[in-house]
């Protein structure tokens, strides 16, 4: 029953101590908001106290294979169950992929295609799945640091009630916009070390010459991303201000992510070069390994959440007013797109 202020609020005194927020992220941040939004008032009773309690975890399952950052192009097919016993279902049997957290959640939000016979964006529906329901199966991804935050998901034969189905048959591009927006606005900047800890790490590391940050280069790299540190601020800053006169998240939130990757990956890089060879190292070498995490976990957040040509599209059309891309398969029935080569 909290404001998004009190929300913000909330996050900034939590963030001051080590609280093992992590797997409720999705959830709360992307999940919760359209729930509450466009599930019945049954299972928004059902499934709101216990996911804000942290008593059962959720993921979302967007992205595919064969779609790449065009989730509207995802294959994952489901169908009114013809066994008329089983009562009002739906049949899914499809993949996911890059699904955070799967390994570990009780539920998710699917975005299924239920009319391949329309246009891309307009046959699409989105449900709640279970799932550790029969026909799920999770296959964590190794990942270049040893993780395996993201997973492959496939669905043979899930069923799937038509009551835990998410706004109208149809209407689940609207429903995935309003879910990739509280995404952008959830996931925000890129947590890792930024120009504060690079700073610091500048003044306690000795170079050739003597202390690195008395290298003028190396001034000139840190004035760089403190200046785009405060950029972020107040780009936030806008935003919650917009929360707080009862705005909603728009593609304006699509900068935050573009600009703290992008710096976090700069960062990571920079600050393994200032270390040496003891950049290699993740354990008993300064600040606890944090440049080296940044540098593996970084390109992973520029293509999470959108990609950066995705995201830069959506600022430049829908923040900036310009041009929109040529899309030849926009109004085209998804039976008729080209697929894998074939046209």
């Amino acid at each position: 029953g909290a404001t998004p202020m009190e929300m913000i609020i909330w996050n900034q005194e939590e963030s001051q101590y080590d609280v093992p927020t992590s797997p409720f992220a999705i959830g709360l941040g992307m999940c919760g908001p359209v729930v509450a939004g466009f599930a019945s008032d049954e299972n928004k009773a059902r499934y709101l106290p216990k996911m804000t309690r942290g008593e059962e975890i959720w993921c979302q399952l967007f992205s595919e294979p064969a779609g790449g950052s065009d989730v509207a192009n995802l294959r994952t097919r489901a169908v009114k169950a013809r066994d008329a016993d089983r009562g009002d279902e739906w049949v899914v049997n499809g993949q996911k992929i890059w699904t955070s957290g799967a390994q570990y959640c009780d539920y998710g939000i699917l975005l299924t295609r239920t009319d391949p016979d329309v246009a891309k964006h307009k046959g699409l529906t989105m449900f709640i799945v279970d799932m550790k329901a029969p026909g799920v199966e999770i296959r964590p991804i190794k990942q270049a640091s040893g993780a395996s935050g993201f997973n492959e998901v496939y669905f043979t034969d899930v069923r799937i009630s038509d009551d835990h189905r998410l706004g109208d048959v149809g209407n689940g591009w609207h429903v995935a916009i309003v879910t990739l927006m509280n995404e952008r606005l959830a996931v925000g900047s890129a947590s890792g070390p930024d120009a504060t800890e690079l700073l610091k790490l500048a003044r306690d590391t000795e170079t050739e010459n003597g202390p690195a940050i008395e290298d003028a280069a190396v001034r000139e790299k840190i004035a760089t991303w403190y200046a785009e540190q405060a950029g972020l601020l107040y780009t936030k800053l806008r935003t919650q201000s917009a929360l707080s006169r009862g705005g909603t998240p728009g593609p304006e939130n699509s900068i935050t992510k573009v600009v703290s990757a992008n710096k976090l990956q700069g960062i990571g890089s920079f600050g393994m070069d200032l270390m040496d060879m003891g950049g290699i190292l993740v354990d008993e070498q300064p600040m606890d390994g944090m440049f080296q995490g940044a540098w593996l976990s970084s390109p992973g957040f520029r293509i999470a959440g959108g990609t950066d040509e995705i995201l830069r599209n959506i600022i430049a059309e829908r923040v900036l007013g310009m041009p929109g891309d040529i899309r030849v398969d926009k109004d085209v029935p998804f039976t008729e797109v080209p697929q894998g080569g074939k046209s």
